[in-house]
């Protein structure tokens, strides 16, 4: 590419001199290869590529050109990619700092779990405590109107059957907690699983399965 500079009269320092006292200077090729200097970019250029210069025509700057939809999206994948692998470099440090070996993290995970499976034991003694109340509530309603049939049969208590719709909805919200620890003693099951075999590709103790980037990172640091 030819390069030529379009300052004539005292060489090149005098024009970026005068440039910088009117403000900022910038640098620029046009479509024949020629580097041009000057205070303001000609409209036709304004969006290809520039330098911003200081007085004696250092580059101190640069300015991108527009850029197409396509190279907006190979940035934005190249930046996602390059936080992936560097969340995965950390979470990698911080997985061979906290364990020295593997059993040690299956004794943290065994701990975890623990945790979830004895709040899923009280839960399941609770919820059948429960149930044994809603069955004899019911059965104390049997008597009543309206679930019982008999046109001589009294009105229920509106106490019964407050009884009834509360007990109904503890149940509900311990059959959703049991749901929950149970998930949650899935998840760190998983989680776990993962670690582990993260922990021995580390060490060199097993190969890992692809050479790309695991999908999930590990996370080492005990909560």
């Amino acid at each position: 590419m030819r390069l030529k500079v379009s300052c004539i009269v005292f060489g090149l320092l005098v024009p970026l001199t005068a440039f910088a006292q009117q403000g900022t200077a910038y640098s620029w090729v046009d479509d024949d290869g020629v580097r041009h200097y000057g205070d303001r970019i000609p409209a036709e250029y304004a969006d290809k590529p520039k330098d911003v210069v200081n007085e004696y025509g250092v580059v101190v700057g640069h300015i991108r050109g527009k850029r197409t939809a396509e190279q907006i999206q190979a940035e934005k994948e190249a930046a996602a990619l390059a936080m992936k692998e560097e969340l995965q470099r950390r979470a990698d440090l911080a997985l061979l700092s906290t364990y020295a070996n593997v059993t040690e993290i299956e004794m943290h995970r065994d701990r975890r779990i623990e945790l979830f499976q004895a709040q899923a034991r009280v839960t399941e003694l609770y919820l059948r405590n429960l149930r044994r109340r809603l069955s004899k509530l019911k059965g104390d309603a049997g008597r009543f109107k309206p679930y019982n049939s008999n046109p001589e049969a009294p009105m229920i208590d509106p106490g019964l059957i407050e009884d009834i719709k509360d007990t109904e909805g503890a149940i509900m919200r311990h059959e959703d907690n049991l749901k929950t620890y149970r998930a949650e003693e899935r998840r760190i099951n998983e989680r776990f699983d993962g670690d582990i075999q993260r922990f021995m590709i580390l060490k060199g103790l097993v190969q890992p399965q692809s050479q790309e980037q695991p999908e999930r990172l590990a996370q080492a640091v005990p909560e």
